[in-house]
């Protein structure tokens, strides 16, 4: 594929795709447009009730950016990954462009999850999220898609509807219609830092069902 650039990984994005490679271990990067796209529509990320419940008991820190490669490396710590050096490397030169951040979860001060992705307009495109505790990935994504939506951001990709996305939220939309809403968050402007991190209490003021 050649030398990829920071730079030329956002022009994919605003394209619609994606970088991936079979394992860590393999050099080769191939890009990735799915006919049927994973999205959280950001009013709609469902909170079990013992999800919120974990949420109100706080026994947990929330952070954003404070940890950025470790959550990437957390993410990749797993037997089968697509992260391999080199997209490891392009999102952290993202980061350092203030096009790529993380939400981390912390107990006693051990990151114990977190979710990072890309920011592009007002669209988000989660790439990746780890756990080491229960509920932690779950905690990270209502804490980020409360502060999506805080932020203005109008478009949550998650690439692929798994069952676990499925069951926080997660609906699958055909190439066609995620790209009208790909075009319609470029052409708006939000920033993922102009807000704090909302509290427990506002994330947990969602929309919950039973569990």
């Amino acid at each position: 594929m050649g030398d990829l650039t920071a730079e030329m990984l956002l022009r994919a994005y605003s394209m619609g795709i994606f970088p991936m490679s079979e394992h860590r271990d393999d050099p080769e990067i191939f890009w990735v447009d799915p006919k049927r796209r994973g999205v959280i529509p950001l009013d709609q990320f469902h909170i079990s009730r013992s999800l919120a419940r974990h949420i109100r008991r706080g026994a947990y820190q929330v952070s954003l950016n404070r940890a950025f490669a470790d959550v990437v490396d957390g993410c990749a710590d797993r037997l089968d990954t697509w992260i391999n050096a080199e997209i490891r490397s392009l999102y952290i030169a993202l980061h350092d462009l203030g096009q790529a951040h993380s939400v981390e979860i912390w107990q006693r001060d051990h990151l114990v999850g977190g979710v990072y992705g890309v920011t592009l307009g007002a669209a988000f495109f989660g790439e990746s999220m780890f756990s080491r505790e229960a509920n932690a990935s779950k905690t990270a994504l209502a804490y980020l898609t409360t502060h999506l939506s805080n932020c203005g951001f109008t478009l949550f990709d998650t690439q692929f509807l798994t069952p676990h996305l499925q069951s926080l939220g997660a609906i699958e939309i055909p190439r066609a219609t995620y790209q009208t809403l790909l075009e319609n968050a470029l052409e708006r402007s939000a920033e993922i830092t102009d807000y704090s991190l909302p509290s427990a209490a506002e994330v947990t003021q969602r929309r919950t069902q039973t569990s």
